[in-house]
């Protein structure tokens, strides 16, 4: 499960920078060579501006924007110098994707440009960091506190799902695609049911990884649709996967009850009834009511 300081920071949103370029300010703090290394500067830290210092130089690709990424880092605050969030001791992996609606400004500024496999040590500044954070508070942040973040960059998450090729059961509506092969709704056809009557689901690519946990964060592309072929009113692929969290109270319940157990790489419809989705009180919530159907790449989850 992700680790509750990063999920309120990435939750919230969602200069490309030079990966050897002058580390500035950075240069005074000190990062052991350790596994589980250890950050150390004096308190009342702080910059204008976000900057970014290699600290080991990868050999992977260079990341870019839209690139979803999967890491280990270690979290602390500038004012006080004291560690608010670390997951190199927990070997626990987290992702976010690299663009400007889908995560803080501060993490796509220093991360942009660095290498897969590279150590990266970098300082938010507060416009960059926790004056967008609504949970900073709760973390022990004020919205003038620069963050301090040691990211260890392990690898670049696939922006699609792969596997064995399923076929759908003919009474749910056909998935449709675009010429590069991308889902992009459904279609309602002779033989699928015109009225949901119970939540279910149907993977149509089933991926070689490990099974989704509950509690585990994701990061998935998909569609939402109101059943069985009305209006798209929500979708990831024209922006950039999502992360959330498999937990009830986060989640539709029928996302949670048809998303664990399957394995990451898969494309999954997942077919919910408006009790299962919104509720009864959707519209008067601004919510897409009823019957809902969602197309679902699992990429990765930890």
């Amino acid at each position: 499960m992700r680790r509750i300081a990063i999920t309120a920071i990435v939750a919230v949103f969602a200069l490309v920078l030079s990966a050897c370029g002058d580390t500035g300010p950075l240069a005074k703090i000190k990062v052991s060579k350790d596994d589980a290394p250890t950050v150390t500067f004096s308190k009342d830290f702080s910059v204008e501006k976000t900057v970014s210092r290699v600290i080991t130089e990868g050999d992977g690709e260079k990341l870019k924007k839209g690139d979803t990424i999967s890491f280990v880092y270690l979290a602390m605050n500038g004012r006080t110098a004291k560690e608010f969030d670390n997951t190199f001791k927990t070997d626990q992996k987290t992702s976010i994707t690299l663009t400007e609606e889908t995560t803080l400004a501060g993490f796509y500024k220093g991360l942009v440009g660095q290498k897969v496999g590279s150590r990266v040590l970098v300082a938010l500044a507060p416009a960059d960091g926790a004056k967008l954070v609504s949970s900073a508070e709760s973390l022990g942040l004020k919205e003038t506190d620069t963050m301090v973040f040691l990211f260890d960059i392990l690898a670049k998450v696939p922006t699609e799902a792969s596997g064995e090729p399923k076929k759908a059961p003919a009474n749910l509506p056909s998935v449709t695609y675009n010429d590069e092969a991308q889902p992009t709704g459904f279609k309602a056809t002779k033989t699928s049911d015109k009225k949901l009557a119970k939540t279910q689901s149907a993977v149509v690519i089933k991926g070689k990884g490990a099974k989704v946990k509950a509690g585990q964060t994701v990061s998935a592309h998909y569609i939402g649709q109101k059943y069985p072929d009305g209006e798209i009113f929500d979708e990831s692929w024209t922006t950039g996967p999502r992360q959330f969290q498999v937990r009830a109270g986060a989640l539709l319940p029928c996302w949670v009850d048809e998303l664990v157990g399957q394995t990451i790489g898969s494309r999954v419809i997942v077919a919910c009834t408006a009790d299962d989705a919104y509720g009864k009180d959707a519209k008067a919530q601004g919510l897409p009511e009823g019957a809902l159907i969602f197309i679902v790449d699992i990429l990765d989850a930890s």
